[in-house]
């Protein structure tokens, strides 16, 4: 259990410490997910603009005057074959971890908004008052927000 949760003091009970403790981990498992998500997005786009920049250059321009031409020099060389093989991958490792994405911020939005919806059960009485306590430290060093239901 993280620290600052465990510093909450006795108006918080240890099931409602462990539900924001399992909050925290889903969205450190979310955040993860998004970063691998953007940086695979953004070496499949540099590659691809880079090889289609070697096409151009290498392919393109110097055989423009027949397709057949073309298409043979793209054929003869099988780098182009693993580079196209290599980058249609990446292409699709991008599709696989943003479903990854999806389904992790659904299960962090999913126990974000089972914890807003249960506040009244979890905090009770004079634990009540002080729940915008645990709120704020929520906010301020986990960036989770518990005051809304909406993203």
């Amino acid at each position: 259990m993280h620290n600052s949760i465990r510093e909450f003091e006795d108006w918080t009970d240890q099931a409602t410490k462990q539900m924001l403790n399992n909050l925290v981990e889903r969205k450190r498992k979310f955040d993860r997910a998004k970063k691998m998500h953007v940086y695979t997005l953004w070496l499949a786009v540099f590659t691809a603009f880079c090889f289609l920049y070697y096409l151009t250059q290498a392919v393109l321009e110097p055989y423009s005057y027949s397709f057949g031409a073309m298409f043979s020099v793209y054929v003869s060389h099988s780098v182009h074959l693993y580079l196209t093989v290599f980058i249609g991958g990446l292409f699709g490792g991008v599709k696989v971890l943003h479903q990854l994405k999806e389904k992790k911020e659904k299960e962090y939005q999913d126990l974000r908004k089972e914890i807003i919806d249960r506040s009244k059960d979890l905090w009770k009485e004079e634990a009540w008052k002080m729940r915008h306590r645990v709120f704020d430290k929520m906010k301020s060093q986990f960036d989770i927000n518990l005051y809304h239901g909406s993203k």
